[in-house]
């Protein structure tokens, strides 16, 4: 089963920003993933900076059966998820915008997403909506007016491996 570990104020920063009341953005993006773990089954964490608020070892809760993690005095979420993917390697999707945690989340075997992807993903199952662009005709159709990058055997517009394995893990969420 696929373990989601999403990097919580990223998530929140693409969102609406990271201005206003904090702590009444973190409850509600909080709730939508309780809503989404209830509908959906798949365990998620979600990991905080908590290392300007004097945590001195990392602090995790659980809150509407998800794991809500915050990092330990001088340590950023960035290098507490860089961590996990390491442990889970293969079985966790990230959900982040940071280029770099999503590189280290790739290094790991895990897959990497971008907060507007998996927002999107969000808002429609919540919604009761479809689940989003990535479906099973998108990830095997002819990709026309794509630029073709050297001489590749087969069909040329066909996704690469590595991209079809992470539409099909979106898919499922």
């Amino acid at each position: 089963m696929v373990h989601m570990l999403i990097d919580g104020y990223n998530f929140i920063g693409r969102q609406k920003g990271l201005r206003g009341d904090l702590k009444a953005k973190r409850k509600k993006l909080l709730d939508d993933l309780s809503r989404y773990h209830q509908l959906k089954g798949y365990p998620i964490t979600v990991i905080f900076d908590g290392w300007r608020s004097g945590w001195e070892v990392e602090h995790e809760e659980r809150v509407g059966g998800i794991s809500v993690i915050f990092s330990r005095m001088g340590e950023p979420a960035d290098a507490v998820i860089a961590r996990l993917a390491q442990e889970m390697g293969n079985a966790c999707v990230v959900v982040t915008s940071d280029r770099e945690v999503q590189k280290a989340a790739r290094a790991s075997g895990g897959t990497a997403i971008f907060s507007g992807e998996f927002e999107a993903r969000l808002n429609a199952v919540l919604s009761g909506g479809s689940h989003g662009p990535a479906d099973k005709d998108e990830e095997e159709q002819d990709l026309p007016g794509q630029p073709r990058f050297g001489r590749k055997k087969g069909n040329p517009f066909r996704r690469s491996k590595a991209e079809r394995k992470r539409i099909s893990k979106l898919a499922k969420l």
